[in-house]
């Protein structure tokens, strides 16, 4: 095979090593914690550079990839079964739930370059949002502020504050009603 036909990974040594401990940790100490360990499960997170608020709800079928690209606010949960793929940044703001079954995904290709490079496009989920039960939210996509995204619903591109959206790809339902603070 010529040397030009062998596939170069896009991590680097150190982040194979890092990717390699977290594994372990997430397949044992982490998924083996009690149900109400949150704040166990928040600091080993935090060990491996996360930057998750201590009142966050983290439950432990979570299934993290990359938490040093990973940023949570005050009170946000992520339910059973989710998974934050953060092979780019991916923030989550304050009051938000993402609900069992939901999809990070903060990596992608370029498809447009014969080798398809990965790229690893940002995911900002702002304040007081509900990503709801099998949602998949898309890289390079910014849920805007008390935006609803409904059961199952597929966000590729922005969605816009105070908004209801559903469906596959996500389409515009009606708006919400905006809750003062």
């Amino acid at each position: 095979m010529a040397t030009e036909d062998r596939h170069v990974s896009p991590y680097s040594f150190r982040e194979k090593v890092w990717r390699m401990l977290w594994a372990i940790v997430q397949a044992t100490l982490f998924r083996y914690s009690f149900h109400t360990w949150n704040g166990w499960r928040i600091f080993l997170l935090n060990s491996y550079g996360a930057n998750i608020n201590s009142t966050c709800v983290i439950r432990r079928t979570v299934k993290t990839e990359c938490p040093w690209n990973l940023t949570m606010g005050h009170n946000s949960c992520l339910g059973d079964g989710v998974i934050v793929y953060c092979l780019g940044k991916v923030t989550i703001g304050n009051r938000v739930s993402i609900s069992q079954y939901a999809h990070i995904c903060a990596g992608t290709h370029d498809y447009l370059q014969e080798d398809m490079p990965l790229m690893r496009p940002p995911i900002t989920i702002e304040d007081d949002v509900w990503i709801a039960a099998d949602s998949f939210v898309g890289p390079n996509v910014t849920v805007g502020e008390g935006a609803i995204l409904g059961a199952r619903g597929v966000a590729m591109t922005n969605l816009d504050p105070w908004m209801i959206y559903s469906g596959n790809p996500a389409i515009l339902l009606k708006s919400r009603q905006k809750m003062s603070k």
